[in-house]
């Protein structure tokens, strides 16, 4: 059985200029607020939004890869959104994202 594979659309956000290692900057995407990482020069973007209690997730302390919810603990892999510990069970959405001409994109699936 084969998985569907998601297609998307990629959107230009931000220069990567402005965004050094170890900073985050909050954008809007279709009405929905959207947190981009940058750590050690690696860069993620993940919904700015705990699945626990649909609080805000951004402001969060960074562990290695892992986001801390600033309102009750619940940690997250900013790489994927994948839920890595409780009270949060479910995913936070994740995007991808590439690097084309210095430009941060982030990829968000057509629908």
């Amino acid at each position: 059985m084969g998985q569907e594979e998601i297609q998307y659309e990629y959107y230009s956000v931000i220069s990567l200029d402005d965004l050094i290692p170890g900073e985050r900057v909050f954008i809007d995407v279709d009405d929905m607020a959207v947190v981009i990482f940058n750590i050690a020069g690696d860069v993620y973007a993940i919904e700015d939004r705990c699945t626990h209690d649909d609080g805000p997730l951004g402001e969060g302390e960074i562990e290695g890869f892992e986001i801390i919810c600033p309102r009750h603990g619940a940690r997250f892999d900013v790489r994927n959104g994948r839920a890595l510990t409780l009270p949060a069970s479910e995913p936070t959405r994740y995007f991808p994202v590439r690097i084309v001409d210095n430009q941060i994109e982030i990829g968000v699936p057509v629908e």
